[in-house]
């Protein structure tokens, strides 16, 4: 948790160690508490206020959230959404379907996605352990430990740990904290990372400092991902960020001091 005690003020480009970074959930603290330690829920409080609630992930069931987790690796979530939907217009949108199909018709189903051998070959494996392991039910995959379903996930062929912690939040609802290049871009900025922190200390960052809730963490991800889409991109558009300044001692490096 969040150490109490005085904090220095976090500048542009500051690498701050997640343990330290003191931005935890502020709960009932005085705005002077929160500023030591509110940043991670005032930083998602300024996003909905901003963009409101994402309403993340754009999927009727939560075997099409999986599917859709792997077609949207290295590729827009436009050009996934294309592939899932040839799925579903196909009737291949099944788990039982996809586990028994031959690649090369999963493949041509997904081109919209890019590298659509390898994906149909990941989708075919996935679905296979879903109807062999799950019974082809997200509530049995939910009741299955997190540790232990995140293990055996990340040991399945093309499924690394964004994939797989897509599918834990987004499909199984359990508390996983999903990191992707925007948040790696955004906390940078913010001087709360250094330059190309890792995957896991990325996470860290959050799941240390904020309550393990699985409604925040959805949306959270989803504002992170709005944010570096819309404003924070590679080359950002600072005069159009309605966040640049989350508080007076948290800002990004575009803010004018």
């Amino acid at each position: 948790r969040t150490r109490r005690g005085s904090s220095p003020d976090i500048r542009p480009g500051t690498a701050l160690a997640p343990s330290r970074a003191g931005w935890g959930d502020g709960g009932e603290r005085s705005v002077g508490e929160r500023t030591k330690a509110g940043y991670g829920r005032l930083f998602w409080n300024r996003c909905t206020s901003a963009f409101g609630h994402q309403h993340w992930w754009p999927a009727k069931t939560a075997f099409e959230t999986m599917v859709g987790a792997i077609l949207a690796q290295n590729v827009s979530w436009t050009n996934a959404a294309r592939a899932v939907a040839s799925l579903e217009r196909a009737g291949m949108l099944d788990p039982g379907r996809l586990a028994a199909a031959d690649t090369g018709d999963i493949a041509r189903l997904i081109v919209p996605s890019r590298f659509y051998n390898q994906k149909a070959e990941r989708i075919r494996e996935f679905a296979g352990v879903y109807v062999t392991e799950f019974q082809a039910d997200p509530a049995v995959m939910a009741a299955t430990g997190t540790e232990a379903l995140r293990e055996r996930l990340l040991s399945l062929p093309g499924l690394g740990k964004e994939t797989v912690d897509t599918i834990l939040l987004y499909a199984c609802e359990k508390p996983v904290f999903v990191v992707d290049a925007y948040t790696r871009r955004v906390f940078t900025r913010y001087g709360l990372l250094p330059e190309k922190a890792s995957y896991d200390r990325t996470q860290r960052l959050f799941a240390d400092n904020l309550n393990p809730d699985a409604e925040l963490f959805n949306d959270y991800h989803a504002q992170i991902v709005h944010l570096g889409k819309t404003v924070c991109r590679k080359s950002p558009l600072c005069d159009r960020c309605p966040i640049r300044v989350v508080h007076r001692s948290l800002r990004c490096a575009g803010a004018p001091e």
